[in-house]
């Protein structure tokens, strides 16, 4: 149905600190179990489901039926998409909120298409599992021109393996089943994609001799770890105003009560990363904001960058994040804690695993001076619909923010809906979700699906701009397909409006569609066309009530409108360049 609104001091650590601290839940699969004879794709998907992963994305093809055929008769449920690189960002969507995700595609023309969405995944640390068919191992006999074919067997593999963290041909019974044990361990311990590669004729292949599952432990350096502590209780203990920057790693580890309690325990107080926004409630009151250098807020930026002791925990430095690198932080005063490294200064510590750091601080004797928090102003100004006025960015998101709500979760494609949203109060943990490093355009209506399949109770409000929408809205059919049921904002400004403030030219113009028409399209779904504030406000009313389908609200904006974050940044680089 399409419709348009009517109107136009201590230093000692405490005994047991560098212990060993139980593992976070995601790190965990289920205990080891037998083979039992189990054939190498049963096998894998009994390993899936041990790693929690009770839903697939893909698209099928000869090359993988076989396995498709096991995956029917198995409690994983099969999600079909409409393209590969839109499974990839249903997968990816589904690991941020579920932990761990998979997609299966046929060979070749199916695993290449998934190349730009599992790259973001392994940029932006998301556990996806790529499962891939391949020819048989009899029938690539004398080297055939087999269909599918790049350039040898090997292609895809090869390829890859420059865009995972672990690698696997399941084409050999002898190995296969190990095979499979390590790649998703990996997946599971850096929380980046794996592939394995499944030859048609192994699917049902037994093992040669009885396996059992091994899973392995990673533990931390017990004299590196203590070391490691010491020196950050030193430091937090005489540091005036501490405060702790948080990351994506945070979500992706499970970590998030842990790192919580240690802020709560000291009264310290958190920002976010915009790759980590929502690592925490924006409610809580220790929360100052997302810290992303001039296109932050400047109290934010300031408290940030006036502390004596920055703690950046499970944060990358990219130039997102630090506003395109108009952030200043002195790493002589940073604790840098990652999966990846750990930095007091300009010390290194190795084999350090940021889970067993933050157990340390929270076990250690430890006393802050609670700081003086800065005034927290509200963002936007209450929203009150001025009949017939034109809507703005500035406007649409304050409207957007006083709709969230707790069951909600926003996710945000790349340009100004990322840049704006920014600015929107999230809730709860890990209701916020965009490709803020990797910036992919299109990742926001699939990385919904994903999100839907994996919880359904969560209402997706995506943001995405008009250019975005085009690349991979018909993924909209899936949603509807299994009747969920996103709110879609797409920001209409007729072209890429964040380059035309890099390099005007008609290369960032796009055919206007009518965006509000697809559901006359897909045959279900409600659309809006907007133009003014009060048409927004009947708009969004609408889109709340409808519970059964998705609703498209198509919001025109001029060309030349920006965020207030995006303003921001502008500002602030004006005066450098």
């Amino acid at each position: 149905m399409c419709a348009k609104s009517s109107s136009k001091s201590a230093t000692a650590v405490s005994n047991g600190a560098a212990s060993k601290p139980r593992k976070p839940a995601a790190d965990r699969a289920a205990p080891p179990k037998r083979s039992a004879r189990q054939s190498i794709g049963s096998y894998l998907i009994q390993r899936l489901q041990d790693y929690g992963i009770r839903d697939m994305f893909g698209i099928p093809g000869d090359f993988v039926l076989q396995f498709y055929h096991q995956l029917e008769e198995s409690p994983i449920r099969v999600i079909g998409s409409t393209r590969e690189d839109c499974a990839g960002y249903a997968a990816d969507g589904y690991a941020r909120v579920n932990g761990m995700g998979a997609v299966c595609v046929t060979y070749c023309v199916g695993g290449l298409s998934l190349c730009n969405s599992i790259a973001g995944a392994y940029a932006e640390k998301s556990a996806v599992v790529v499962i891939s068919g391949a020819p048989g191992m009899e029938e690539r006999r004398s080297d055939p021109l087999l269909h599918h074919k790049v350039r040898d067997f090997n292609t895809q593999r090869e390829v890859f393996e420059k865009i995972t963290v672990a690698t696997a041909s399941l084409d050999d019974p002898l190995t296969a089943f190990r095979e499979i044990d390590r790649c998703l361990e990996a997946a599971a311990r850096y929380k980046r994609p794996v592939y394995l590669e499944l030859p048609r004729d192994r699917v049902n292949s037994e093992p040669l001799y009885p396996y059992v599952t091994r899973n392995e432990t990673n533990e931390s350096n017990p004299e590196a770890l203590e070391a490691a502590i010491v020196e950050a209780v030193e430091r937090l203990a005489a540091a005036k105003n501490p405060v702790i920057v948080a990351g994506v790693e945070i979500h992706r580890f499970g970590l998030r009560e842990t790192l919580l309690k240690f802020a709560e325990k000291h009264k310290i107080p958190l920002s976010a990363t915009l790759l980590g926004k929502s690592v925490v409630s924006e409610k809580h009151p220790l929360y100052l904001g997302v810290y992303e250098g001039a296109m932050g807020r400047d109290t934010v930026r300031k408290y940030v960058e006036e502390s004596d002791c920055v703690f950046l925990a499970g944060t990358f430095m990219t130039d997102i994040n630090l506003g395109i690198f108009t952030a200043h932080l002195d790493p002589a005063k940073c604790i840098y804690a990652t999966s990846e490294q750990l930095r007091i200064g300009y010390h290194h510590f190795h084999d350090v695993r940021i889970d067993d750091f933050l157990e340390g601080l929270n076990k250690a004797k430890l006393k802050i001076t609670a700081a003086k928090l800065p005034e927290r102003k509200p963002i936007f100004e209450p929203f009150k619909a001025e009949a017939d006025k034109p809507i703005t960015t500035k406007r649409l998101f304050a409207r957007l923010n006083e709709m969230l709500d707790e069951n909600m979760v926003v996710v945000a494609d790349v340009g100004d809906s990322l840049f704006g949203a920014s600015d929107l109060t999230i809730y709860r943990h890990t209701e916020f979700l965009s490709p803020a490093y990797y910036t992919s355009m299109g990742f926001a209506i699939p990385a919904a699906l994903g999100v839907q399949v994996a919880d359904k109770k969560m209402r997706p409000i995506v943001l995405v701009g008009d250019g975005a929408f085009q690349m991979t809205c018909l993924e909209l059919s899936t949603i509807l397909r299994h009747s969920f049921n996103p709110i879609v904002i797409v920001m209409n400004n007729k072209g890429y409006t964040t380059e035309r403030f890099l390099h005007e030219g008609p290369f960032n113009d796009i055919l206007n569609w009518n965006y509000h028409r697809m559901p006359d399209l897909l045959g279900g779904g409600w659309g809006f066309e907007v133009e003014t504030e009060t048409e927004l406000d009947q708009a969004l009313n609408a889109s709340l009530s409808n519970q059964d389908a998705f609703s498209l609200v198509n919001v025109h904006l001029d060309p030349m409108d920006i965020s207030p974050a995006l303003k921001r940044l502008a500002e602030r680089m004006s005066k450098t360049i």
